[in-house]
């Protein structure tokens, strides 16, 4: 019978390739969907992956919708690599956004250029403070990280809510859930006229290089790195497992809450109930898809946010509906769990056991001798 064996070395090269194998079979999948949808395949793949990037401004909607992408997915990537499994970005995306709202309607009216950085400060600290609670449960009761930081995910949430629509809902704004809009000096400069892009793109490049460096060139990456693969060597160096706990999600939650900072200071200019789509969520499947590596993760931001303005561009031309963005990320992170397995693990197949074969009774003559 068939029984999974764990490899004595996963080879390297099918590590690196196994997001490509995995985004070809998400195509794959895709076009046999489209025929089932009855949607000529060609003509739907083009228009879920080639028009958007067609003209100036789509190109800047890409890369507008890769900068929160990349910002969480490097965060978290960094937690991963130190077996912390921070799930609940999404929740600390919403604090930061709500913390650097804040500090914008407190001045709002103001024009003074001290004002951008603060709230980006606030978004960092807000973002970090949530992380703290599943940072701290977890060193001082044990408790799981994963379940913790997923549950604060709807406390943030309804934390928004509330404020939108209660104490700081806009007097003028007819009645509707949401604050005043930001001033021009507490918004993001843009890149270029006519795009919505800003400078926060260029801060998530500066970021990757950052976490590079931090990863690959500092002794607490290296711990933290040791501390993920090999538990009880890390024990046995000295490096604190409470320190790393720490630090994984201190970054990570410093990193999503800078890119709700981005969202609410960018595109959307003040806070509303709904400030992301799930990019803290999507962000798990790119830290997984970009091999928890920065330059992997700022690719995977890419492919991501490509399927977010595919499916957007699919809902209006094809009448495909809202899920279909969703379908292809789960199918983008099955099929690369499903390469991990094979990467991890080989296929041995057991012999049953002979059975113990009945003694062979003697002839009746031979009994009768």
């Amino acid at each position: 019978m068939p029984n999974l064996e764990r490899r004595a070395q996963p080879s390297m090269v099918m590590m690196f390739a196994s997001p490509v194998i995995a985004a070809v079979c998400m195509l794959i999948t895709g076009y046999l969907l489209f025929t089932l949808l009855g949607k000529e395949p060609l003509h739907a793949f083009w228009v879920f992956f080639i028009k958007p990037l067609t003209t100036a401004y789509g190109i800047g909607e890409w890369l507008l919708k890769a900068t929160p992408l990349i910002l969480c997915g490097l965060g978290l990537a960094i937690g991963f690599r130190a077996s912390v499994f921070n799930i609940g970005a999404e929740g600390q995306l919403t604090i930061g956004a709500i913390a650097a709202g804040g500090v914008g309607l407190y001045f709002n009216g103001v024009n003074a250029p001290w004002i951008l950085p603060l709230m980006m400060l606030a978004g960092i600290v807000g973002g970090m403070l949530w992380a703290a609670i599943p940072a701290l449960l977890r060193t001082r009761f044990n408790t799981s990280e994963i379940l913790v930081s997923l549950m604060l995910v709807y406390v943030a949430q309804l934390l928004l809510g509330f404020l939108v629509q209660g104490p700081w809902r806009d007097p003028d704004g007819f009645n509707f859930p949401q604050t005043k809009m930001f001033t021009e000096s507490e918004m993001l400069p843009l890149l270029m006229e006519g795009l919505r892009t800003n400078i926060s793109f260029i801060l998530a490049l500066l970021l990757v290089a950052a976490s590079w460096f931090y990863s690959h060139k500092m002794f607490a990456g290296f711990r933290m790195q040791v501390s993920g693969l090999a538990p009880a060597a890390a024990r046995y160096a000295g490096f604190s497992e409470k320190r790393n706990v720490w630090l994984a999600l201190l970054i990570s939650g410093g990193m999503a809450g800078l890119a709700g900072m981005g969202e609410i200071t960018g595109p959307i200019g003040q806070l509303q109930p709904v400030i992301s789509p799930g990019y803290g969520f999507a962000a798990i499947i790119v830290a997984y898809v970009g091999r928890l590596h920065p330059l992997g993760v700022l690719l995977a931001s890419l492919l991501m946010s490509l399927l977010y303005l595919g499916g957007e561009t699919a809902q209006m031309e094809l009448g495909l509906p809202s899920a279909v963005t969703g379908l292809f990320q789960g199918l983008l992170l099955f099929y690369l769990l499903a390469a991990d397995i094979f990467i991890n693990f080989r296929i041995k197949t057991r012999k049953r056991p002979l059975e113990q074969a009945e003694p062979v009774k003697p002839a009746l003559s031979e009994e009768l001798t």
